[in-house]
């Protein structure tokens, strides 16, 4: 006898051309990501910014020295670029009636070898994340998922290529890659310091030591010494890094693993590392940072600057998080916690306490106490 077949609950008229639009949406979206790809490698941004903020169709194809022929489809492109936020377009400033093209804040972070203060060019992150080694990882999730492994469980990305994202031996997979990564990385760490000084630099009040876990070339550390010249800053880093950091008369560079020792000082900083690594590695950081400092009674704290999973911060804020921790998921062993997740790894590494003490767009500032 034939199983009978399941009934299903037939979608409205309207719910069903919704659903198309919104299928549309998802499974082309993609396109939007290569798109600013694109944008960034044709350096649109930049380009605006040198032709004083706005630009013409006719201006961007003579400033980039793009073919004539391509001018339809460079409006195509910039059209789906004003849709998604990347740039803004009007044409109220052109006695002609073109579109005028203008530079939005996501387009500004983009802006390359334009030097100013505050200023991180995250050009390299979008090379990064939608580079052919990360997609292909990507487009490997469901073969990943059906393999059956042995902890701790691989990434798709180290299961594709053999080889962890952040590894040392990154670099014999691709060099050229390993450059764009490991830039994109210090741009996205970078990113917001200021932001942070100005939101919430009473947490660095009282603090007479610092180290700065995986601080990279010391700009983070440049930054707060700025702002906190009594401050003592020591920056940990691989060896690899170190060695092409500037030298600086008041910041102290270490070469070292912080899996296996971090400097003593009053306060250890985590900004946008943990993520990186699984649960039980996470632990082995945090406990080797908890015999740094001393205890809360003497000012000792870890201040981890991470993302906190969190639908109340809204929406848009929400998926950004979420994606994140998608990208995390596929590139490397790590992830996006929400708080219970937090508190559960401060727990088991012996610290005692910890507050959320400011939310900064999809990050949020922690102080983790002994």
């Amino acid at each position: 006898m034939a199983a009978q077949a399941q009934t299903i609950e037939v979608p409205t008229d309207a719910e069903l051309l919704q659903a198309q639009a919104d299928l549309w949406r998802h499974s082309l979206c993609y396109l939007t990501s290569m798109g600013l790809r694109c944008a960034v490698e044709l350096e649109i941004p930049t380009t605006i910014h040198h032709l004083g903020g706005v630009a013409s169709l006719p201006n961007l194809m003579s400033a980039l020295s793009l073919p004539s022929v391509k001018m339809p489809f460079l409006g195509r492109l910039m059209r789906v670029l004003v849709t998604s936020g990347v740039f803004a377009a009007d044409d109220s400033g052109s006695e002609s009636g073109e579109e005028l093209y203008r530079l939005t804040p996501l387009s500004r972070v983009l802006l390359h070898g334009v030097v100013a203060d505050e200023h991180h060019s995250q050009k390299y992150l979008v090379l990064a994340v939608t580079s052919p080694h990360y997609t292909e990882a990507s487009l490997g999730l469901a073969d990943w998922f059906k393999k059956d492994t042995v902890p701790p469980v691989t990434s798709p990305f180290e299961d594709r290529y053999g080889v962890p994202l952040l590894d040392e031996k990154a670099a014999l997979l691709d060099k050229e890659l390993d450059d764009v990564v490991n830039k994109g990385l210090a741009a996205h760490d970078n990113l917001g310091i200021a932001t942070i000084l100005r939101e919430c630099g009473d947490i660095f009040n009282g603090v007479e030591s610092l180290t700065d876990c995986g601080g990279g070339d010391g700009t983070t550390a440049r930054a707060l010494v700025k702002a906190y010249p009594h401050l003592k800053c020591t920056v940990l880093d691989l060896p690899k890094v170190i060695e092409k950091a500037p030298p600086h008369d008041v910041i102290n560079y270490v070469a070292g693993d912080l899996f296996h020792t971090v400097p003593s000082s009053q306060a250890v900083m985590l900004k946008l590392v943990l993520h990186f690594w699984s649960d039980e590695d996470c632990v082995k950081i945090l406990a080797q940072c908890l015999k740094a400092i001393p205890s809360r009674q003497e000012g000792g704290k870890v201040i981890i600057i991470e993302i906190v999973v969190e639908p109340s911060l809204g929406p848009i804020m929400f998926e950004a998080q979420l994606l994140m921790d998608m990208l995390m998921m596929v590139n490397t062993r790590g992830g996006q916690r929400d708080e219970k997740h937090w508190r559960q790894l401060f727990m088991q590494a012996g610290f005692t306490d910890y507050k959320i003490v400011k939310k900064l767009g999809a990050r949020s500032v922690i102080e983790v106490y002994a």
